[in-house]
């Protein structure tokens, strides 16, 4: 724990502001792309993509690193690789480098879970769940500011001052975590499964890139079940090979705990919960006004309309902290989910205007904001501190597999429920409804699963010296070991 902890949180949730900006802000220079980059729009569609992929990859393995080489280090090296991705964006002209850049910052995005899973080291008991509650917010905040921002600079033509302000970003990153965050002697030193690294990343890539480019190949082609067959078989090749090492990249006998496995099948549905809406909504602000239901936004608009939806995540940190410390983190998912659900099927009855859109997209942003800041607590209570980076690493994954799964299925929707509008097809007003009811099945599944987790004792009690040093799933005796390397 640090006699300083406010700065280092404002630290760290500052720099999961910076990762979680850059992924959405090439989203309104996409249809652009291919002439800034003079290559084809298929080609340039990988610019959004690469970076995803490479996010999915980064947060177990820079969790993995982390709890081998402590968690500060991990962060400065994430920090610097954003700023070295931004950098490289920024110079770009063709299309190679451009995806050089992206993966880097892709990859940067470990940053988040490892910031979450430092948060309960560094702060007091009474403040862990607030400060990893804000952390996790940071995830939507940097969305909903990546989008107006981006909108803007791309409107006025200068669309490399996007990464140089990335790159500017990135570099208040290094020297705020080098200033403000404690290196602390959490480093446990093992060997690194090089295998097993390997082995998730080309599962995961395979199987992603078949869920993502699903709606541009079709659920029919070859490509797309070759992809997902391929990594599905490319991960089950992996877990048995995990099951079999020493040290793993990922221990799956502790991800297969029931309060870790639950939490991490909770957090596929709220990640699909949370990309429904921040795709659905945005077209139907854009939509034509001659359609009959669009609301004739522009891109700017849009994205200022959605901008008060990732600041409620933000606001409602201290709330969701608060709550979680009274009601317990599994009570505050379930009304994370309720709230999430509810917000979409608000939005099936207020389509009318962009206000109305707006509020609806608000009340599901809060419910994103409450369940993402519950998991980590989740997830923190039932693996043992040793392991404690990886675990989170590993929900955060199971979020972007929610999120990449959403973007498919919202894709094939809307482009498989079309009417014709000067010429051109549209998602119907059918296509939109149905997104909405999909989003909010989604979140009641997420309640589901979230109301089978088991209790579990909480390890900040017995951080604090308040608790009798039993735990579920062997938590205690690693505590002891982490109260022994602090003292």
């Amino acid at each position: 724990m640090t006699t300083r902890p406010y700065p280092a949180v404002a630290a760290l949730c500052f720099g999961g502001l910076a990762a979680a900006t850059t992924q959405t802000m090439v989203i309104p220079l996409q249809s652009e792309l291919p002439t800034l980059l003079g290559a084809a729009p298929a080609d340039t569609a990988w610019v959004v993509t690469v970076t995803l992929l490479a996010a999915a990859v980064a947060m177990p393995v820079a969790g993995r690193l982390a709890d081998m080489v402590g968690k500060q280090r991990v962060l400065l090296a994430s920090a610097a690789m954003l700023g070295l991705g931004s950098i490289v964006c920024a110079l770009s002209g063709p299309l190679v480098p451009m995806l050089v850049g992206r993966t880097l910052q892709g990859l940067a995005m470990g940053f988040i879970p490892v910031a979450i899973s430092l948060m309960r080291e560094i702060v007091p008991p009474k403040m862990a769940a607030t400060a990893m509650a804000a952390m996790s917010a940071t995830l939507g905040v940097g969305g909903a500011i990546g989008l107006p921002l981006a909108a803007w600079i791309a409107d006025s033509g200068h669309w490399h001052l996007l990464f140089w302000i990335a790159a500017g970003l990135a570099g208040i990153v290094v020297a705020a975590v080098a200033l403000a965050v404690p290196h602390l002697h959490d480093a446990h030193p093992s060997r690194f499964d090089v295998i097993g690294a390997l082995g998730l990343a080309l599962g995961l890539v395979s199987f992603l890139v078949g869920v993502s480019k699903a709606s541009t190949w079709g659920w029919g082609d070859g490509r797309t079940w070759g992809a997902i067959v391929v990594g599905i078989l490319v991960l089950l090749a992996w877990g048995a090979y995990e099951l079999g090492v020493d040290q793993p990249m990922v221990d799956l006998r502790t991800s297969a705990q029931r309060p870790v496995l639950l939490t991490n099948l909770a957090a596929v549905a709220i990640g699909f919960g949370m990309m429904a809406q921040s795709i659905v909504v945005p077209q139907l602000l854009q939509a034509p006004v001659a359609s009959g239901y669009g609301l004739g936004q522009t891109m700017l608009e849009a994205g200022l309309w959605m901008a008060p939806g990732g600041l409620m995540m933000m606001l409602l940190s201290p709330v969701s902290g608060s709550m979680i410390g009274r009601v317990g983190a599994k009570v505050t998912l379930i009304v994370g989910g309720i709230v999430l659900g509810g917000g979409y099927l608000v939005a099936v009855l207020l389509m009318g205007s962009p206000w109305q859109l707006m509020i609806a997209a608000a009340i599901a942003a809060a419910g994103v904001g409450i369940g993402y800041a519950a998991m980590p607590t989740l997830i923190l209570d039932a693996a043992p501190p040793r392991e404690a980076a990886a675990a989170v690493g590993l929900n955060s994954l199971m979020r972007s597999v929610g999120t990449t799964t959403a973007a498919a299925v919202m894709a094939t929707v809307l482009t498989s429920n079309t009417k014709a509008v000067g010429g051109f097809a549209l998602p119907s007003e059918h296509a939109f409804e149905l997104c909405f009811v999909i989003g909010a099945v989604a979140a009641f599944v997420g309640v589901a699963i979230a109301a089978a987790i088991p209790r579990v004792s909480r390890p900040s009690v017995d951080l604090a010296g308040q608790g009798d040093g039993e735990a579920v799933g062997g938590v205690g005796p690693d505590l002891r070991e982490l109260q022994a390397d602090h003292a």
